[in-house]
């Protein structure tokens, strides 16, 4: 046993021979890295991880955010799947068939804005860059002054008044009290405010794309533009598609405030505006029900988690296929799209 601690002594010394010494400046500057961390770290876990675990652990009580929590075990889960018809009937749905519309519409939108700018020249691209980006930055002031004035139930509303003088109806529509309206309405000024981070991230991917990849695949056959985007402009961009997409879907998700906004009601008429965060705030700042609030707010916090795989499972892995493909220079200088393992001509590669 004596003859086996002094082999494992004699192991660890050798390892510890073995590693480089650090000089002081190298430490100096490892340890002032880690605290240049520290705020963001604190600020992280203050603000991000500790609300998560407390929401957890509160949607497994009773809690009036006044008395001690009472345990209660999946008594909240239960509720809510079983005996709240108001989120079984309207919340789920409206937030369901609002977030298929929104998130897939203004992802796609904001592809296609990005791409538009990205042929333009530099001063026109900023200043269009500009008034794209603009909506996301005053969307609350925007939904009261201009959407608002817009969609007024009476004859002095823009929309009302224009279909009038065409005698397309014969009597305002309630647009932002009328159930079979206010959705729609939610949909169209969610998407108008949605070309945020998002759309700038895009615009920046595209923009940093190599050129030479494009001039090799036109050598390498490639005829329009439309297999442009396709096989040298989506597979060049998978972390911005990856990063607009995740902003996309959470930031629809999150959207509650809008249709209180535009209908002036807190629940909307019917429930037809109520999405899954007004179901929070109802029950968390209106019924004071915290515990139940909570739940509420962890099965949101699962939906958007399970989406996000999804989305990374689709945007994610497109790394090894982007790196089967290389730039390659022939003899003469021009650029083409090797296959790993292949030469300009698809024949394999003699090893």
């Amino acid at each position: 046993m004596a003859g086996e601690q002094m082999k494992f002594k004699e192991y660890l010394q050798k390892r510890k021979d073995a590693k480089p010494p650090r000089s002081g400046s190298a430490v100096r500057q490892a340890d002032f890295s880690l605290l240049l961390l520290v705020p963001y770290m604190l600020a992280f876990l203050t603000f991000i991880v500790a609300p998560v675990i407390v929401a957890i652990a509160l949607s497994f009580t009773d809690f009036d955010s006044v008395r001690t929590p009472n345990w209660v075990g999946l008594q909240n889960y239960i509720y809510l799947f079983t005996q709240d018809s108001t989120f079984m009937q309207y919340i789920l749905p409206n937030t369901l068939l609002f977030a298929v519309i929104v998130g897939p519409v203004s992802f796609i939108l904001s592809f296609f804005l990005a791409w538009m700018l990205a042929q333009l020249t530099q001063v026109p691209r900023n200043i269009l860059a500009l008034l794209i980006y603009s909506p996301s930055l005053v969307s609350g002031v925007a939904i009261q002054v201009i959407w608002v004035t817009l969609f007024n139930g009476d004859a002095s509303g823009y929309l009302n008044s224009l279909l009038l003088s065409w005698g397309w109806i014969d009597a305002p529509i309630q647009w932002l009290q009328d159930q079979r309206y206010l959705m729609m309405v939610m949909i169209i000024v969610t998407i108008w405010g949605s070309t945020g981070v998002g759309f700038l991230a895009m615009l920046s991917g595209i923009l940093n794309i190599d050129q030479e990849l494009y001039e090799a695949a036109y050598i390498d056959g490639l005829r329009n533009r439309w297999q442009e985007v396709i096989y040298v402009t989506l597979p060049s961009m998978k972390p911005q598609l990856l990063f607009g997409a995740v902003m996309s879907m959470v930031s629809t998700l999150q959207a509650g405030g809008i249709g209180v906004a535009l209908s002036g009601s807190n629940p909307t008429p019917n429930y037809a505006g109520d999405l899954i965060v007004n179901h929070i705030e109802d029950y968390a700042f209106n019924r004071y029900e915290m515990g139940f609030a909570s739940a509420v707010s962890v099965v949101l916090l699962i939906f958007i988690f399970l989406l996000t795989k999804l989305v990374y499972r689709f945007f994610g892995n497109g790394k090894k296929k982007v790196a089967a493909k290389q730039l390659a220079y022939q003899s003469d200088g021009k650029p083409y799209l090797m296959t790993k393992g292949k030469d300009q001509h698809g024949r394999a590669l003699s090893k």
